[in-house]
């Protein structure tokens, strides 16, 4: 008889079920968020706390390893372009989808209940006071200490580029330099495999306080718009990334077996930080280049959030529809081009799938109070989006692996044997 394996992908689904439950029997109690809250907060923590050394000193030992500034812009400008094909592709798919499905038709206005939305109004007003170009100002740090201090990625990719160029140029001077980078990042792994033994419980604490505040029942006026989102985020994985990855000689089925743990904890915890560690060590034990995985994922953390942008054009059609506003196919078509702007330029704000709504409704004569009403329920589409945003991350990875000629595909198919033969 086969032994089974309690691994911690069935350990945080046992998690997120007895949260589920936990919260439902004490929904409107506040002593579930009084005494569960500490527990989410504790592990998002651990998590945001080893994020910025994990990218920094793995980012410059790829950097470092390529050491050709050459390489590495041709290397970026594939990955702009890719991400800005596939996000557009995103916001298309969204836009369809409200189109067909309209979740926003019918919806009794009077049931659903009003969330706060001051949070997200007061980071709009603190993004939108920056130009686009202030976005690709500000990706250069003034002073990296205080990047690292924010967690800005952007600046911190960048610094870690030119730092990583600089060592490569150096040359034997510069490899004490490097074995520091290379021992802190496999240091910085180590503390990574600590801390997901606590994911369960953090993945608990989330999932019970987030249904005791909300409760099932408040689900149902806003119920379409669940399913739509839902829906539409599966047919953007099965379809569109899985034709990328096919067109790439990839499957998206090995990849979402390589990562099921991870995709588990981002959909209970509705955050990508808390696997971008283990998404770039897995993808680099499936063959892609240390250096690109380095690059790709971090950088696509801002610039490629397909279910984000996805769930930005639907939302957008569905709070017009909410309110009977018919927009024409010229007006969807500004809300595609501002969405592709919005989406890019407010990178990194806390909550930013709400803050790129709030700045881009008002230009296509949406009233921004509509997003009250989704307000609440905006964990639960938020935890489908952060499956989508980690799945097109990774694809990402393989596909500029796979455009740069560096794939190893012997190292990939042992690592998905591996998994079978332990699974």
């Amino acid at each position: 008889m086969k032994k089974i394996k309690f691994g911690l992908a069935y350990q945080i689904l046992v998690g997120l079920v007895l949260g589920i439950i936990v919260g439902a029997i004490f929904y409107g109690n506040p002593a579930v968020s009084t005494y569960l809250q500490p527990v989410g907060d504790i592990f998002i923590r651990l998590i945001k706390m080893i994020v910025v050394p994990i990218v920094i000193s793995t980012l410059i030992i790829g950097v470092a390893g390529t050491g050709d500034m050459k390489k590495l812009g041709k290397l970026g400008g594939k990955t702009i372009l890719y991400f800005e094909i596939v996000t557009t592709i995103a916001i298309i798919v969204g836009l369809i989808a409200a189109n067909i499905f309209k979740p926003g038709v019918g919806v009794d206005m009077s049931k659903l209940a009003k969330g706060d939305i001051q949070k997200y109004v007061d980071a709009t007003s603190e993004a939108t006071s920056h130009s686009f170009a202030d976005t690709f100002v500000n990706i250069i740090p003034s002073n990296i200490i205080d990047a690292l201090a924010r967690g800005d990625m952007l600046a911190i990719i960048f610094f870690a580029v030119m730092f990583g160029l600089g060592i490569a140029a150096i040359g034997e001077k510069g490899k004490p330099v490097l074995a520091f980078f290379q021992g802190t990042a496999d240091a910085m792994f180590w503390v990574t495999n600590q801390i997901m033994k606590f994911a369960p419980f953090g993945v608990f604490a989330l999932i019970g306080v987030t249904v005791s505040k909300f409760g099932i029942e408040s689900l149902i006026p806003l119920g379409k718009l669940v399913i739509s989102v839902y829906g539409t985020m599966l047919f953007f994985i099965i379809v569109i990334l899985g034709g990328i990855a096919k067109l790439c000689g990839a499957s998206l089925l090995h990849l979402v077996k390589i990562l099921r743990d991870e995709l588990i904890l981002a959909y209970s915890t509705a955050s990508s930080e808390t696997v971008l560690p283990k998404v770039m060590e897995k993808m680099e034990k499936y063959g892609c280049p240390k250096d690109v995985v380095s690059f790709v994922v971090p950088t696509g953390y801002s610039f490629n959030l397909d279910g984000s942008t996805l769930y930005q054009a639907l939302a957008a059609i569905f709070i017009a529809q909410m309110y009977g506003i018919d927009l024409s196919i010229s007006q969807q078509i500004s809300l595609m081009l501002v969405l592709m702007v919005t989406s890019k330029g407010i990178a990194g704000v806390p909550g930013v799938s709400f803050v790129v709504l709030l700045a881009t409704l008002g230009t296509v004569g949406i009233p921004l109070e509509g997003l009250a009403f989704i307000a609440g329920i905006d964990r639960i589409l938020d935890m489908a989006r952060t499956v989508v945003n980690v799945i097109g991350n990774s694809l990402a990875a393989i596909v500029m692996s796979k455009w740069e000629g560096r794939f190893d595909s012997k190292k990939g198919k042992e690592y998905i044997n591996s998994i079978q033969k332990a699974a």
